[in-house]
């Protein structure tokens, strides 16, 4: 081979190998920004602002809360996290509810259900709140009230066990639904036998 040819091929090998190192730089560049901008369940959850995107209907104040109580019994919250959850599930709740469940004890009382949850090792598999049609509307002592009833798959030793909740909600002044209160539909059924 003469002098030429082997520049030519040297200088080539280069340009191949800074291209390949170049192309691999851009792809870790581009994992790198789509993990950094891959946001979990839990911060999904949370990032939601309630005062300026509160759920307009009773159905949709159902569905964020179900959102999350699923980061909260599914996902590998830290107690932090915990407790923001549950803070954030209490600016769905009604002036009524919240002055019932006191802070600190609505806090350690839903550290201990979490971790009851994940001693058993179950899980909210699914949930389904019935449809806009199936919410019952009525007014009451001056307040407008809304039932609507959601119903859980929740797996716990390779079995999933149905469980259906009735959510009552209220209207306050401000015009949003708020969780006045809720029961295991079971329940409801015995009271009215």
């Amino acid at each position: 081979m003469n002098k030429g040819a082997t520049r030519t091929t040297i200088i080539i090998s280069l340009l191949i190998v800074a291209l390949v190192g170049y192309y691999a730089y851009l792809s870790n560049k581009d994992r790198a920004r789509r993990e950094e901008s891959a946001v979990t369940a839990v911060e999904a959850a949370l990032s939601r602002d309630l005062n300026k995107d509160y759920p307009p209907t009773p159905k949709e104040v159902i569905k964020y809360y179900n959102e999350l109580l699923r980061c909260l019994y599914n996902e590998e919250s830290s107690q932090d996290e915990i407790e923001a959850l549950g803070l954030k599930a209490r600016e769905l709740y009604d002036e009524e509810l919240l002055e019932a469940n006191e802070l600190g004890g609505y806090l350690i009382r839903l550290q201990s259900d979490v971790n009851d949850y994940r001693n058993n090792n179950r899980r909210i598999t699914n949930f389904s709140v019935a449809s806009s049609n199936n919410v019952e509307m009525f007014e009451q002592d001056g307040y407008s009230f809304a039932k609507i009833m959601c119903g859980y798959n929740i797996m716990q030793g390779g079995q999933s066990h149905p469980s259906d909740q009735v959510y009552l909600l209220r209207k306050d002044a401000d015009r949003r639904w708020k969780i006045y209160g809720w029961e295991a539909a079971e329940n409801l059924e015995t009271q009215v036998e």
